[in-house]
């Protein structure tokens, strides 16, 4: 391992990747877009189309014919395939001990992974979202371990959790991300509806929550400061603020989120 990506972290120089998708595309470009030009990356066959791209385009990237290949050629290999594939894709899979294991895999818990490699690796979940290519996105952590969080840590931020309950009370909170863009995407259709033309409602709302998204970065205010200064007594804001969003939706969504952290406390 050397220092690179920052004066006081320790990272490993040999990345694999198994399972090409959204995530592990994103991970590789925040990766190859970040300066290090020592950087070497393995990715597996599976999303070979995927793959054959990122290895195109980034001259440290290379497919690698087999998992195993991506495992024995790596320092520290994350697994990104999707949870009911893991199977297919990890069987017969040997891991040295000496080897640091990403799993990025939703719901899977270590345990499960570790009875599954029989390996005593160390192994790390990691929720990683789509904007971790821009390098703009906290990646949690768990259990902490210093060359997955520098990893991260070069890709936007890290947060490390203490345990597994906590990680999946951020991975549900991470659920809730599709639910916001539909809520965008109702908007943009009652406008639509109302006979405003699509490209132009569209257009709007998308700048309307990209502002939004600056206003959050301002982490000197509280989320209820922002919301509070964005809302005039008896304004637009406050009038749908306390028509549509009640306590009952409140709770209907903080029940929607307890189920969430049921199941994945059952899996």
């Amino acid at each position: 391992m050397t220092k690179d990506f920052g004066e006081d972290t320790v990272n490993v120089k040999r990345v694999g990747i198994i399972g090409v998708g959204e995530i592990g595309r994103a991970i590789v470009t925040g990766l190859c877009d970040g300066g290090d030009t020592s950087l070497e990356v393995f990715l597996s066959p599976r999303g070979a189309r995927t793959a054959a791209e990122l290895s195109e385009r980034y001259e440290g990237v290379q497919v690698c014919a087999a998992n195993q290949a991506v495992v024995d050629r790596s320092e520290l290999v994350i697994i990104a395939v999707r949870p009911h594939d893991r199977s297919e894709a990890l069987a017969g899979l040997r891991v040295d001990d000496d080897k640091i294991v990403v799993n990025v895999m939703t719901g899977v818990g270590n345990d499960d992974l570790r009875r599954m490699l029989a390996t005593d690796a160390p192994l790390v979940r990691a929720i990683p979202l789509p904007a971790i290519r821009e390098r703009a996105s906290v990646t949690v952590t768990c259990p902490s371990h210093p060359v997955v969080d520098s990893l991260f840590d070069h890709l936007g931020g890290v947060l490390p959790v203490e345990d597994e309950a906590a990680f999946n009370v951020f991975s549900a909170l991470t659920g809730t991300l599709t639910t916001h863009y539909w809520y965008v995407a109702t908007l943009t259709s009652w406008a639509v509806g109302r006979g405003v033309p699509s490209d132009v409602a569209d257009r709007y709302v998308r700048s309307l929550f990209q502002g939004v998204g600056r206003a959050l970065s301002d982490e000197s205010r509280s989320l209820h400061q922002l919301a509070g200064d964005h809302e005039t007594p008896r304004g637009n804001n406050e009038r749908i603020r306390t028509t549509w969003f009640t306590a009952a939706n409140a709770e209907a969504l903080g029940r929607a989120l307890d189920d969430l952290v049921a199941h994945l406390e059952r899996r």
